[in-house]
């Protein structure tokens, strides 16, 4: 049998990235954290964390994270038919795109979040690699870009984000006088939200080009629309979130008529529990992105 307690100290060290972080988080002390999780390795017989470049859960760890996230949306189901259980207010961990969260996203769960008394730990991943959170027993779900499920999980599309090539008119008259071309993209900075960022590339290749260019990296989406517009670069932005501003001016396209679709995905594993399954009903009924 699994000692849970043990279980819980390896989830909050992934979570916490660190020993010293999970046990302010457990009310322990670093070395309790982790004595914990060598106690857990002794039993299973081999590691659970790799501790070094950085710490990372082992192939065993993410399996066992990947258990013990989808127990504790199962013990909540429990709760809820044995009311003379605790119940403490459930946390669902969640990896999520910053462009989805300053756009649709909180507009979705509300609604849900206030009836089952949810909070949320969410983990703020590009699109394009927060499937590997799940992958690593890191998360209960994630929305990705990904149509693919990994095994033992579900996949639901919940519709496309369009992103267009914004900057400041200025900026915009002074780089692409002309439009697009390779000789513009070569000297204009862009504005990418950090390193797993694709979708400056994939807009670069969409029209032709292929080749280096400058950019500054900016890992916030608030931030980011307030660099473009201040006339400090360009870059790709949600329709969603700059549809004011295109429509005032503040943001114009230095390649009209040319956008970039990103299709979201909702993946959770096949057995997280009646809330999981509640929230998946909750999107796809607004899945209107």
């Amino acid at each position: 049998m699994l000692d849970y307690k043990l279980l819980k100290a390896l989830a909050t060290v992934v979570e916490c990235g660190g020993f010293e972080r999970a046990g302010d988080v457990l009310g322990l002390s670093q070395s309790a954290v982790s004595q914990r999780v060598k106690a857990l390795e002794v039993r299973l017989g081999q590691p659970v964390l790799v501790r070094h470049p950085h710490l990372a859960p082992t192939p065993a760890g993410q399996r066992l994270l990947t258990h013990y996230q989808q127990v504790q949306l199962l013990e909540r189901d429990l709760r809820g038919s044995l009311p003379t259980l605790d119940d403490p207010a459930p946390r669902l961990r969640i990896a999520i795109n910053a462009d989805s969260v300053v756009t649709w996203w909180a507009d979705a769960i509300a609604d849900i979040c206030e009836a089952e008394g949810l909070l949320l730990d969410l983990v703020i991943e590009d699109q394009d690699v927060g499937l590997k959170r799940l992958r690593d027993g890191d998360v209960a779900a994630c929305l990705c870009a990904t149509p693919q499920p990994i095994a033992g999980a579900r996949c639901l599309a919940l519709g496309d984000m369009h992103y267009h090539p914004l900057a400041s008119p200025a900026y915009a008259a002074r780089y692409f006088p002309h439009g697009p071309s390779a000789d513009a993209f070569l000297q204009a900075p862009a504005i990418v939200y950090g390193p797993h960022d694709q979708l400056q590339h994939q807009f670069l290749a969409q029209c032709g080009y292929h080749g280096r260019f400058p950019y500054h990296l900016c890992p916030s989406s608030e931030g980011f629309m307030r660099l473009a517009a201040a006339g400090i670069g360009y870059g790709m932005m949600p329709q969603l979130q700059t549809h004011a501003l295109m429509q005032s001016g503040q943001l114009v396209s230095i390649a009209p008529g040319q956008t970039l679709s990103v299709p979201l995905y909702w993946h959770y594993w096949r057995h997280s529990g009646n809330l999981v399954e509640r929230l998946t009903e909750r999107l796809a009924q607004v899945a209107l992105i």
